[in-house]
């Protein structure tokens, strides 16, 4: 593929990435699931390649693709509608990549954000949703802690509006919104293991 054609490829999928996320902020699920899943993949190469660079195992690529699916969805209020998402996808991809090596007990400033954006820019390959294996494990968390899960970061409620919903506090649904991502990600590790 020419420089041409793939900068033309890469345009197209920042400006799809866009749309769906911007769909999801209204209140579209299925547009905010079609855009985690064609994420999941390109994360996965990223990841791979991170960790590879870096002298990670390979399990700890899908560590840092579960970890930065989650904070895409924690942190989706924070992207600005007005801006490109690739760079705001990266940051958060290059943050867990991050904190993978320093539990490793690397140092992240080695990392230069530019080693992953042209692997974020790279062609999905087939792999399974980590959007479905979230939602598969919701079961397995407590009540309070699957409501708030559930409302928050599947369907994209507010804080605000979850604690009114659940007769909660904010920071109690804050407290089982983050104990409650911890567990699933844990889950999703073991699973990967």
């Amino acid at each position: 593929m020419s420089d041409r054609n793939l900068a033309h490829a890469q345009g197209e999928q920042e400006t799809r990435w866009s749309s769906l996320m911007r769909a999801g902020l209204g209140g579209d699920r299925a547009a905010y699931q079609a855009l985690l899943v064609e994420l999941a993949p390109v994360l996965r190469v990223a990841a791979r390649r991170g960790c590879q660079k870096f002298g990670l195992m390979p399990a700890d690529a899908e560590d840092v693709v579960q970890e930065t699916l989650l904070a895409i969805h924690l942190k989706r209020q924070t992207w600005q509608q007005d801006a490109p998402i690739g760079p705001w996808i990266r940051a958060i991809a290059r943050n867990k990549l991050v904190d993978a090596l320093r539990r490793r007990g690397r140092r992240g400033r080695e990392i230069d954000i530019d080693d992953l954006s042209d692997v974020l820019a790279a062609p999905a390959e087939e792999d399974r949703s980590v959007v479905s294996d979230v939602v598969r494990h919701l079961h397995s968390l407590a009540p309070g802690q699957r409501n708030v899960v559930q409302a928050v970061a599947v369907d994209g409620v507010s804080i605000r509006e979850t604690a009114q919903r659940l007769m909660m506090t904010e920071g109690a649904v804050r407290v089982a919104l983050h104990r409650g991502l911890a567990a699933l990600a844990q889950r999703l590790r073991e699973q990967g293991a």
